[in-house]
């Protein structure tokens, strides 16, 4: 099986089990349209990565890091929108396969401004990633 595929198959069950099932549309954001926008205050971004991969890289700059493994990722991400799913928010992961899945799953729950951030901190086919164009990241707190 694919890296993607398996990947996408570890990664989907854990965002749909967050959220029961709805629809909206899934918007698409580059890596430096996310930075612009969170450091404006425009959307809420979002690192959905494991803290050893926060550990490694750090967190993108802007973002909040909430590891999307955790029992509690809807309540942590309702929380991180006070509440509001209209509210815009961005996805980022590693490679944009993590932050699609999760993104479909929160558009089913009706969350109504969803950005997947498709190049992720390592790059991808969406692009060369947050790393590789030189955007801040922030260390996370031990």
């Amino acid at each position: 099986m694919p890296l993607l595929n398996r990947r996408f198959l570890i990664a989907a069950p854990a965002a749909f089990m967050a959220f029961p099932v709805f629809a909206a549309d899934i918007g698409q954001l580059t890596v430096a349209e996310a930075h612009k926008k969170a450091k404006a205050g425009e959307i809420v971004l979002i690192d959905i990565r494991r803290p050893d991969e926060w550990k490694k890289t750090g967190i993108a700059d802007g973002a909040i890091p909430i590891d999307m493994r955790v029992r509690d990722l809807g309540a942590r991400i309702d929380a991180a929108l006070k509440g509001n799913r209209d509210a815009p928010v961005a996805l980022i992961c590693h490679t944009g396969v993590r932050s699609k899945a999760l993104s479909q799953a929160m558009a089913k729950a009706g969350f109504t401004q969803i950005y997947d951030v498709g190049e992720g901190m390592a790059g991808s086919s969406r692009g060369p990633g947050w790393l590789r164009r030189g955007l801040p990241v922030t260390q996370p707190e031990e």
